[in-house]
């Protein structure tokens, strides 16, 4: 039987103190809210506890964060999008970030098993004055495990309304996209790491936070294969390709930790569930 799990995330500043609160339908929650950078960031993990989406199942996750509050929404390890019998497993993420709200959204890979019908979809939505600093990263199979991405398709779809969209379908089937070097070229591993404001970035900002990005991708294996961009005024992103997982993490890793003292004055604060 399909689930249809519903999660409503929402964050308050109170007493400067971010508080989490949440309602959920199905198996999708909350753990207990974290504070390992003191009162004003509130960490919570996000679970869903069969671990993976086989077709006829949707994820809904809504997360709303009203002025003064900074959330980071991380996950325990990977989501999963299993083979298919042919109905579409849907994962929907909606952020609504009021004027002086800041989030930071940071789950792990979701891969991608041959034979799923995927469609990840991520839209958020920020008033002027607030910050997101997210990532998206995405297997293909599990090329170690001897479990290649032979059949199936993923939509992907990350969405700024009317500012800036990114969006692609990627089918097993399409050995030119999968293999060309104007593709994939060959690589298993695709990640965004994205800062995206609710108002123009000022240009001198801009710039530091590419030179932060350029710089570390200069000194790191996948120079060749990732690059740092601002495709509108509100938004920057870098774009990463890898054979696996691993070194893309720690690429953005590192650059999410330097953009967030860049822009908050914020020292690295891994959420506890990394090191786990």
């Amino acid at each position: 039987m399909p689930w249809h799990a519903r999660l409503h995330l929402a964050y308050q500043n109170e007493s400067d103190r971010t508080v989490a609160r949440f309602k959920h339908d199905g198996p999708l929650r909350i753990l207990q809210s974290l504070y390992p950078e003191g009162d004003a960031v509130c960490h919570n993990v996000l679970v869903h506890p069969p671990g993976g989406l086989v077709g006829g199942d949707t994820l809904d996750i809504a997360i709303e964060a009203a002025a003064g509050s900074h959330g980071l929404v991380t996950t325990p390890g990977a989501s999963r999008f299993y083979r298919s019998e042919g109905e579409l497993a849907l994962q929907r993420t909606k952020i609504r970030l009021a004027a002086g709200a800041r989030l930071e959204w940071l789950p792990l890979e979701a891969i991608c098993y041959s034979g799923c019908l995927a469609e990840n979809r991520i839209t958020v939505h920020a008033e002027p004055g607030a910050e997101l600093i997210g990532w998206d990263i995405t297997a293909l199979g599990l090329p170690n495990a001897n479990l290649p991405f032979e059949r199936g398709t993923l939509l992907q779809h990350i969405e700024v309304p009317g500012v800036w969209l990114e969006r692609g379908r990627i089918d097993a089937a399409d050995h030119r996209l999968l293999q060309s070097p104007i593709g994939l070229a060959g690589q298993r591993c695709i990640a965004s790491l994205f800062f995206v404001a609710g108002s123009p970035i000022a240009k001198a900002r801009r710039d530091a936070l590419l030179d932060i990005a350029r710089g570390l991708l200069e000194a790191h294996a996948l120079c060749e294969s990732a690059g740092a961009t601002s495709p509108q005024p509100e938004v920057i992103v870098l774009r990463v390709l890898a054979p696996v997982v691993e070194p893309a993490m720690q690429l953005l890793r590192q650059v999410w930790t330097a953009w967030r003292a860049e822009l908050w004055s914020l020292s690295a604060a891994p959420p506890r569930i990394w090191a786990m």
